[in-house]
């Protein structure tokens, strides 16, 4: 028992200090600007606190068996040596995995026009296959930044050939993919690939897989939008439970606790299955390890269930609740900041963030600290915010910022250390996780049907944002980080120069 919390503790501490920033803002907004009724507040705040819980489970869970699993199965097909087979087996993991994605299923409820089934399987098609072709660049050395160039390229030429209700949903569902199920798998699955390589560019390919899976749901659905139109879909709003009592606050989530159990039983058994069979074809763990794995998943399962049920009864609620009420205020221009400051602390909630953060950390010897990778996330993701808030003002259509937005971000990946664009390309999947579908999208959902704008072109895209500006922040970090490593250089080559004309002073002296 007494290991256990050892173990718990450190992730705890994170939690709070991910989730108390955004809990203290929203309270503020409900007392200075947006009167939020004190039962729905009780949810928000018992929301928080499985979040804490459920974030600390999480990324326990991940450390002790999603990663390790990732890894074994990267290091193995790598050591097979046959890469038809590492491209079948991947492309199998991705479609598997991407189905178990709780995220996915919040995104397909939203687009009715769609049956849930068929979107849910394009998507999984389109990251098994992106999945698929990250190995293949690892395997050939492919360059990321020429491959995520000709890709977007193809991307942006295809939005102009999307219905235009259809296209932030295609780049919507690039983001929500990428979440607390499938990154630790895919991260870990990357680095494994390219450790079994040891040359001097396996650091740099272990990053990458992220954000390929994230380019494949979107040409996917960017497809399969040339078929459907969703003029006619009915976006559902978000039901604020009426409390009065303690008591009712507790019964709202005590009801709900058991479909969230469900939803992620249903989720997880996929990954297990695939824990089962790499086992029993490679016999890569020792019992030592497997039980520790099976602890690791039900870690895992426990702090998603949390999670999900406070995000979804605790802070959905709020967040529909807050985009109404400061819409309804008649002071839009104060979505634009409030929106930044949210974004800006929301990040930090995201519990595959955390994974990310900290499997960069030690890839990189500490080069690149976890804490450095939040400020930049934090502020990529406070941009982003803001700049969906400015779209549901003044109705800018989101292809306004998405191209200009991957042309810089594309760019900049021809001038950074090449790990920089795996890392950066690999923050935009994560960064758009559950926190931002479940609390972010139904903010922007009640202030632009307040408002009168139409929610699938103004509302929807937000993933979309999230997901594009930490690609440019974490670049102009690996900036920073070429500019240092040039100015070391240059103090070397200065010192190098001033003890060679000493030693050429002592041998003269000495002659």
């Amino acid at each position: 028992m007494n290991q256990i919390l050892s173990l718990i503790k450190p992730k705890l501490r994170e939690s709070v200090a991910a989730v108390l920033p955004i809990t203290l803002i929203v309270l503020a907004l409900s007392i200075i600007l947006v009167p939020i009724e004190t039962g729905t507040i009780m949810m928000f705040m018992v929301g928080a606190v499985l979040l804490v819980f459920g974030m600390g489970m999480f990324q326990l869970g991940a450390e002790t068996a999603m990663e390790p699993m990732g890894q074994g199965i990267g290091i193995e097909m790598s050591k097979a040596g046959r890469t038809v087979i590492a491209v079948i087996v991947t492309l199998i993991l991705g479609v598997i995995i991407t189905i178990a994605e709780p995220d996915l299923q919040v995104l397909a409820n939203q687009v009715p026009a769609v049956p849930n089934m068929t979107l849910i399987l394009t998507v999984a098609v389109g990251v098994g296959v992106f999945l698929a072709m990250a190995v293949l660049r690892i395997v050939f050395k492919i360059d990321l930044s020429i491959l995520l160039m000709v890709l977007y390229a193809g991307l942006m030429v295809l939005a102009f050939v999307v219905p235009r209700d259809f296209i932030a949903v295609a780049f919507d569902s690039g983001g929500v993919t990428t979440g607390p199920i499938t990154v630790p798998f895919i991260m870990a699955m990357g680095v494994g690939l390219s450790a079994i390589r040891g040359d001097k560019d396996a650091a740099n390919d272990s990053f990458g897989l992220v954000a390929l899976s994230s380019v494949g749901p979107i040409l996917a659905v960017a497809v399969l939008g040339c078929f459907f139109r969703p003029e006619d879909a009915v976006v559902s709003e978000t039901v604020v439970n009426e409390v009065i009592t303690m008591r009712d606050v507790f019964h709202c989530f005590a009801v709900q606790i058991p479909h969230y159990a469900k939803e992620v039983f249903i989720s997880i058994i996929p990954v297990i299955g695939v824990y089962f069979v790499f086992q029993l074809v490679f016999r890569r763990f020792h019992r030592r390890q497997k039980v520790r794995m099976l602890v690791g998943f039900t870690y895992t399962y426990v702090g998603l269930v949390l999670f999900l049920c406070g995000v979804n009864v605790g802070f959905a609620p709020v967040g529909a609740l807050l985009g109404n009420e400061m819409a309804g205020t008649g002071a839009n221009w104060l979505l634009v900041p409030i929106g930044a400051l949210i974004g800006y602390f929301i990040v930090k909630a995201e519990p595959a963030i955390q994974v990310l953060n900290h499997q960069v950390q030690n890839v990189t010897n500490g080069a690149i600290s976890a804490k450095s990778m939040n400020s930049a996330l934090s502020i990529g993701v406070s941009i982003s915010v803001g700049l969906a808030m400015l779209r549901i003002v003044l109705q800018i259509p989101i292809l306004y910022i998405l191209i200009p937005g991957y042309v810089i971000a594309l760019v900049m990946s021809r001038l950074v250390p090449k790990i920089f664009v795996g890392i950066a390309f690999d923050s935009g999947g994560v960064a758009s996780g559950p926190m931002t579908s479940t609390f972010l999208l139904p903010i922007c959902i009640g202030t632009c049907q307040t408002m009168g704008g139409n929610v699938m072109t103004d509302a929807f895209g937000v993933v979309a944002l999230v997901a594009l500006t930490p690609l440019i922040a974490i670049q102009i970090m690996g900036l920073r980080y070429r500019y240092k490593l040039h100015l070391i250089e240059k103090r070397k080559a200065v010192i190098a120069s001033m003890l060679t004309d000493g030693d050429e002073i002592i041998e003269i002296e000495e002659y």
